[in-house]
């Protein structure tokens, strides 16, 4: 793997950092979706805060299975400036099986996350690979909000796109492309860092709390109103009113049930195995060819 770095870095002439997963190579921790997450999250902090990097200059790499946190991490990025799909996955289940719609169990939702990457996307992928079929990385090209021209190896299977001459040739390419091009444009505030989708949920039960309470105020009114021979009507309304309220509210509890993150994180180790089962979570690809 080393060896490949230097060889990648000499070629491109750029600087490249490289991480493993929880619970492989030489990290600690258990494999799981999260924890990709969560380290390639520290991985970018690392480059932002301790070697001074900048967004405008990262271009984020990832292959198989490290497509999802590298999609992750991008599409929450603002002025990234390329990201690198090498054998991309479009989601975990889609590997297994011809599914149309993203269900909640499915993890490295590729397919959800790809239109929302404002940078150039390169797609490479093989058009013999086995493992997972050229047809995730097509479609994931077709969503790219900016494509760049992709390199379908022909012949070129899920662990050996790296022999063939045309992929660093292209990378080369590519890599030359982006440092000719301006940096990405947002009209949105910039960030130092992924934006944080709390936020934007925090901000939304604000807004809906808000809301509310504008509909609550003609209950109010309610209450002022002239009193009349039979005072007790109006009040037996507002109890009816309330007793329908409750109700609304006891209708709406089960679906808070569906968001405990006890069942889902479950659910998604659970399917995590089944991906290293049929070897998805091989990081050993470039080893392994680059040792052939």
């Amino acid at each position: 793997m080393y060896e490949l770095f230097v060889e990648l870095s000499t070629h491109l002439n750029v600087n490249l950092m490289g991480y493993d997963y929880s619970g492989y190579g030489q990290s600690s921790g258990k494999p799981s979706e999260q924890n990709t997450y969560a380290d390639i999250e520290a991985v970018y902090r690392c480059l932002i805060e301790t070697y001074g990097a900048s967004e405008e200059n990262i271009i984020l790499y990832g292959q198989s299975v490290g497509s999802g946190p590298t999609l992750d991490l991008a599409s929450r990025l603002s002025h990234l400036r390329a990201v690198v799909l090498h054998s991309p996955i479009s989601s975990g289940l889609r590997v297994m099986y011809p599914v149309k719609h993203t269900y909640w169990f499915d993890i490295y939702k590729n397919i959800d996350k790809i239109p929302l990457v404002k940078c150039p996307v390169l797609v490479i992928h093989g058009t013999a690979d086995e493992v997972v079929d050229c047809s995730h990385g097509r479609t994931l090209w077709e969503l790219s909000k900016v494509k760049y021209e992709p390199l379908w190896v022909k012949g070129g299977n899920h662990c050996n796109l790296e022999l063939y001459p045309e992929y660093i040739k292209h990378l080369k390419k590519f890599v030359t492309a982006i440092e000719k091009s301006p940096p990405v444009k947002d009209e949105s505030p910039e960030s130092s860092g992924p934006s944080d989708p709390s936020e934007t949920g925090s901000e939304s039960a604000e807004s809906s709390r808000r809301s509310t309470d504008i509909r609550d105020k003609p209950r109010s009114s309610i209450d002022h109103r002239p009193s009349t021979d039979r005072p007790e009507k109006p009040r037996g309304s507002i109890d009816r009113r309330d007793k329908s309220r409750k109700s609304v509210d006891q209708v709406n509890k089960p679906r808070a049930s569906v968001d405990q993150p006890d069942r889902p994180r479950k659910s998604i180790d659970r399917f995590g195995g089944m991906m290293r089962s049929v070897k998805l979570c091989n990081i050993d690809c470039f080893t392994a060819a680059s040792g052939s």
